[in-house]
């Protein structure tokens, strides 16, 4: 099943010349990584305190989710490109992600009578999906980023969840069905993931003589 990720490339290619400005401005990618956490967690807050009087503060949400899209693509492209990876680029990278995502969902308890499973659900099966994704390269196959329900795909479903909460069109009855089919896509990408990783290992274990052999 495709995924919103497929669409990074040319995603990046937009951004590329605004990359090179901040390289040249002596911008890095783990300030950039940390400056997206730090405004997801004001944007989060600020949603589920004010938005259950001001709903049209829900609108923060796909506004955000875009933004921290462009900069999550920036963050990348300024360690791969411009020799600023690290190891600490790298747990910067996948736990300022799953913090950010957490509280951005969180955010949608200001749903005036939403019940809390579905979300909770939602925000634990979205943290697996990444778990499963990083599990990858510990058995020698590659970072996994198989959809349908990966970081973007979520980032557009809780963008339009913002928008339909903003215009009024949704209420806490449809918020939690958007949140229990999210949820099981999370569990089918969880289920992608691994059989892509192990499907890798395995290949490369075919490809390697065993001990004894030859």
């Amino acid at each position: 099943m495709a995924s919103i990720y497929a669409l990074k490339g040319r995603f990046q290619g937009l951004l590329r010349p605004l990359v090179r400005r901040l390289y040249a401005l002596g911008v890095t990618a783990n300030q950039v990584t940390t400056a997206a956490a730090a405004v997801s967690l004001g944007v989060a807050a600020l949603v589920y305190w004010a938005a259950p009087a001001r709903p049209w503060l829900f609108a923060l949400l796909p506004l955000w989710m875009f933004a921290r899209m462009a900069m999550n693509a920036i963050d990348g492209m300024l360690a791969r490109e411009f020799g600023q990876q690290s190891r600490l680029g790298a747990y910067l990278n996948e736990l300022c992600d799953v913090v950010s995502d957490s509280a951005l969902y969180l955010a949608l308890f200001a749903v005036a009578g939403l019940h809390p499973a579905p979300l909770l659900a939602f925000v634990l099966l979205a943290a697996l999906t990444e778990y499963a994704g990083v599990l990858g390269p510990m058995i020698g196959a590659p970072r996994r980023y198989d959809g349908p329900m990966g970081k973007s795909d979520r980032a557009f479903v809780v963008g339009l969840l913002g928008v339909l909460l903003a215009l009024g069109w949704i209420g806490a009855r449809g918020t939690e069905l958007m949140l229990i089919v999210a949820g099981l896509l999370c569990v089918l990408t969880v289920v992608r993931r691994v059989r892509a990783g192990l499907r890798h290992d395995a290949a490369q274990d075919a490809a390697v003589p065993q001990q004894g052999e030859g």
